[in-house]
């Protein structure tokens, strides 16, 4: 009896240590950045659009005078339970809860996407989901690895406010080996099959990127092209004249080109979708 009571002091401080983590875990508390606006009023029934992939959908690009401006109707998901969303303007990626450093996050073709889908959908505001991370092959992002659950842990979250409208992903700079083009596609079909399971949509539109071309990544590029014959109410934007500013990453012109290209895409499949039914 006498370490009767110590023990129960014991354990209860365990439970509340306990209880006080998970509590900790359910709540998501987000730095929101100083500089960002917050929307006057709750939004909801937002368009909302994953964005995901490495270094090129992360953004790489300079953030030139013109790219500063507000993207009209758009948000951005912060992941923040108190702030969810903030005004979209660059960096994108600044709330991935997966990104490097915040100096390497700059321009990408998410921005111009972005434009050009609250352009042709005035009456619908878009909502962004971005959760890219630079230096990635796409096997770090098949179901149960960190990035699959981190990309659809915020999507989850973000649908509170609207609907997942598609998917843009640009991956595969650490890809272009023969080998792993041979693998591409199945495996690419895991990632985008577990994406619609999750969802419970078969027909969630979704876009795949083309490289820059080189000799090293041409099969790639040919590759990723069968990608619509292949599965299902998918897409590609393709790189044809763009240029990098290392031979590796869009410059701002091209990251801007990529992003119109990725939403041309988005839009053919949501059309034809329209159609069927």
């Amino acid at each position: 009896m006498e370490n009767y009571r110590p023990m129960k002091v014991f354990k209860n401080c365990i439970l509340f240590l306990l209880i006080f983590q998970m509590q900790q875990f359910a709540t998501a508390q987000v730095d929101i950045f100083e500089t960002d606006n917050i929307p006057e009023q709750i939004l909801e029934h937002l368009d909302i659009y994953l964005v995901i992939g490495q270094s090129n959908m992360a953004g790489r690009a300079t953030i030139r005078e013109e790219d500063n401006a507000t993207l009209e109707h758009a948000y951005l998901f912060t992941g923040d339970d108190a702030t969810p969303w903030v005004v979209a303007t660059n960096p994108l990626n600044r709330y991935s809860s997966v990104r490097k450093n915040i100096k390497m996050q700059r321009l990408s073709s998410a921005y111009s996407f972005t434009r050009s889908m609250a352009a042709e959908h005035s009456d619908n505001e878009i909502g962004l989901v971005l959760n890219a991370k630079g230096g990635t092959k796409i096997v770090q992002w098949l179901p149960g690895t960190e990035l699959y659950q981190e990309a659809i842990k915020q999507t989850y979250k973000a649908l509170e406010y609207g609907k997942l409208k598609g998917i843009i992903w640009h991956q595969g700079e650490g890809d272009w080996h023969p080998i792993r083009v041979d693998l591409y596609l199945g495996r690419l079909e895991i990632l985008i099959s577990a994406i619609r399971e999750e969802f419970d949509d078969p027909s969630i539109p979704f876009v795949a990127g083309q490289l820059y071309e080189n000799k090293n990544r041409h099969d790639f590029n040919e590759m990723i092209l069968q990608l619509p014959d292949f599965i299902r109410s998918t897409g590609v934007a393709i790189s044809e004249g763009t240029n990098t500013i290392d031979g590796t990453h869009f410059d701002s012109e091209s990251a801007i080109i990529m992003g119109n290209r990725y939403a041309n895409e988005i839009k053919k499949i949501q059309t034809e979708l329209k159609k069927k039914k």
